[in-house]
Parts: C-alpha cells; sequence; structure tokens
C-alpha cells in the first residue's frame, strides 16, 4: 500500500511538472497535438500508478519523450507556416455580416445547433446581432457583435507573425513586400526580428519588435 502511495506521488509530481513545462494553457486553449501528447501522457500515468509490478521508469520515461515531442513540434511551427496550417489548422470565419456560412459549418462538421451552442457560452442567445464568429484553431468561438464591431476600414491585416510574412493577407491588403521591408529597414530589423507588424487599410502600422518597444508609423 505505501509503495503504491509512493510511485503515486512521484508520477503526479512527474507528470505535473511535465504539463507546466509545456506551458499555462488551459484544456480548451491546447491545440489539437497539445490536447493528444497531453492525453497520452496522462494514460502512460496511469500504468505504473495502477500496476506496481511495473517499473515506474516504464512510466516516466514515455512521458518525457512525448514532452520532447511537444517541444520540437512547437518549434518547428515557429519555424514554418506550411506547417503550422498543416498540424493546427487556420481560423474559420462562420457567420459574417452576410450571416450564417453553412459552407464553413459543413467543412468544420458543426450543425447550427453547436454553433447556437458555443454562442451561448459567449452570452450571445442570438446570431442576430453578430456581425463576425471565427473557429479559432483551438476550437474557440470568437464573436463580434454589432455593437462591438469595428468600422471595416479599422480592421487591420497581420503582415508578419512570428517573423513569418502572411502572403495571403499580403495580398488581400493590397500593400507588397517592398513597403513591407521599407517599414523593417527603417526600424533596423529583419522580418525574423519581427513579433508582429500588422497594417490598417488606412496606411497605419504596428510593429512589434521581438525584443524592444512597439512602433506606431504609416506606410505612406
Amino acid at each position: 500500500m505505501l509503495t503504491s502511495f509512493v510511485r503515486t506521488l512521484l508520477i503526479y509530481a512527474f507528470l505535473l511538472a511535465i504539463l507546466r513545462l509545456m506551458g499555462k494553457k488551459q484544456l480548451g486553449e491546447l491545440q489539437p497535438f497539445e490536447l493528444a501528447i497531453t492525453l497520452v501522457a496522462a494514460d502512460l500515468a496511469c500504468i505504473p500508478m495502477s500496476d506496481t509490478q511495473v517499473p515506474i521508469v516504464y512510466g516516466l520515461v514515455p512521458i518525457f519523450t512525448l514532452f520532447l515531442i511537444e517541444v520540437a513540434i512547437t518549434l518547428a511551427l515557429k519555424k514554418t507556416m506550411f506547417l503550422r496550417r498543416a498540424i493546427n489548422g487556420k481560423p474559420v470565419i462562420v457567420i459574417t455580416p452576410d450571416g450564417i456560412d453553412g459552407d464553413a459549418l459543413a467543412k468544420l462538421e458543426m450543425t447550427v445547433g453547436d454553433l447556437n451552442e458555443a454562442l451561448r457560452s459567449k452570452d450571445v442567445f442570438s446570431p442576430t446581432n453578430v456581425r463576425w464568429a471565427i473557429v479559432e484553431t483551438n476550437g474557440d468561438l470568437s464573436v463580434i457583435t454589432d455593437d462591438s464591431a469595428p468600422s471595416p476600414r479599422d480592421i487591420p491585416f497581420t503582415l508578419i507573425c512570428d517573423g513569418k510574412h502572411m502572403d495571403d493577407n499580403l495580398v488581400k491588403s493590397e500593400i507588397d513586400r517592398s513597403a513591407v521591408n521599407d517599414i523593417l529597414q527603417a526600424n533596423s530589423l529583419k522580418v525574423k526580428d519581427a513579433l508582429l507588424l500588422s497594417v490598417s487599410p488606412g496606411g497605419e502600422y504596428y510593429l512589434q519588435p521581438r525584443h524592444g518597444k512597439r512602433v506606431i508609423g504609416s506606410v505612406l
């Protein structure tokens, strides 16, 4: 009995330490690969807890291996935008000013009932006054109502995120890469040094270096 008690404490402490190293996200904020790793790690921890005949290291080593896998995937996602989209997916707009996008719901395998339930979790009880609703890559729903919706003229385009160009947004914003490079050069930065660069339709940009203070200016 005492052996089981001690083994459980050790495995729990080890698992807790690993999850803390993975970050402070809540369960609902995990990306799919993070959720899978968390569930598998929890399952592996149960084996040496319940069976004292299994050496405790048989539980600790696989859990630590999963942690290394999580670190490797996270680093890879920071380096490659294609891999980030392949593993995490892209946010999907399910409600626009024109109403509910049925094709987007079908793509996500969501029903209108699922959408209404998600809206209610955001204290929105009808899509009537919803201007935009976006299903994020972690499954959470972001909602902008008519009262809080910004003017289309004020919605910025993210041109650089985590040191990577967002080519889709470059096309939508009608800003060429040379203008982005001019902004970076004016602030003595390279693309990899920019944590975030967003530009509003009016030409105002917000630049947050990876290290240092934000910079606000105009493209024109």
